[in-house]
């Protein structure tokens, strides 16, 4: 983490301040005073030395006057273990720029104990998955398969005759997912979703389970999986905890700006070449379900 934040602070020297977690600011700016083009400061008296850049260390809860959102760079802590860089202001850097690197950190040293601390989400994947009525013997592709949760469900919905995909950019989640892959299930992919190899207009189905939070580009992203969709084919946005459950484990509130709010979904499908058909934003669960348009 702290070599993609120097990566993306200004190559001229900078006055960095470093802010939101107490005693923890001093261990990061320490780690980018090691590197001479930047001056920098801990604590809260940034609010008089007016620094170029700030840097808000997340710690639970957020609350809707937060500094942190008038931060250029906004890094969470949740996970003290992995810190995770959730925001950069866009005049340092396109968020493209470490998008593919912090998710594939993130979930790397992740993905072994991952199904021991989410494994009981399995029937509300299986549920999702019956829900959206997919085509027997279709094409069905799970877009961030992660450990693989969605793939026996797909396959059950699929058929013998269908196929399914598992994608994802992260080694070592594939690795994990591979047992629920074994033959017949499924066919994975190392694969980064905004850049799916795979013709157009191919595929039946596709499951992205909390893909479109994390993606730097939420219509360019939507467009990729509806470029390989054919018309008529099924949009299924999951996720197994529903958006204020969610906030609430991450000690922040729920924005109306969000990507999965209804109102940019709403927007985002359509630019991107869906019509979303079914919005359900239970305490339980996160469903959408949209329809590939034939334009």
């Amino acid at each position: 983490m702290i070599e993609n934040l120097v990566d993306l602070l200004p190559a001229a020297p900078a006055r960095v301040a470093v802010d939101g977690a107490g005693e923890r600011n001093a261990l990061v700016a320490d780690r980018l005073a090691a590197d001479p083009r930047f001056s920098v400061a801990a604590g809260p008296g940034w609010r008089d030395a007016r620094p170029d850049v700030l840097v808000w260390l997340r710690t639970p809860p957020v609350t809707p006057d937060s500094p942190e959102h008038h931060a250029d760079v906004v890094i969470d802590l949740h996970d003290p273990e992995w810190p995770v860089i959730r925001h950069v202001d866009p005049r340092l850097a396109d968020r493209t720029r470490w998008y593919l690197s912090e998710s594939r950190a993130f979930f790397a040293v992740r993905a072994a104990t991952w199904d021991a601390k989410f494994g009981d989400d399995l029937p509300a994947y299986a549920a999702a998955v019956a829900e959206a009525d997919l085509p027997v013997g279709g094409t069905a592709v799970d877009v961030g398969c992660g450990t693989g949760r969605a793939l026996p469900a797909l396959r059950a919905a699929v058929g013998p005759t269908g196929r399914v995909l598992g994608v994802d950019i992260t080694p070592e989640m594939l690795a994990v997912a591979a047992e629920r892959a074994a033959p017949p299930h499924a066919l994975l992919l190392l694969a980064d979703a905004r850049h799916l190899p795979l013709p157009n207009a191919t595929t039946d189905a596709v499951f992205a389970a909390g893909l479109v939070a994390h993606l730097p580009d939420p219509v360019a992203g939507l467009r990729e999986l509806a470029r390989v969709t054919r018309p008529g084919g099924r949009l299924v946005i999951f996720h197994p905890s529903g958006r204020r459950a969610l906030a609430a484990r991450h000690g922040r509130p729920v924005r109306p700006d969000e990507p999965l709010s209804r109102a940019p979904l709403t927007a985002t499908t359509a630019a991107a070449g869906w019509h979303l058909d079914h919005y359900d934003d239970a305490d339980h669960r996160f469903l959408a379900l949209a329809t590939r348009t034939t334009t």
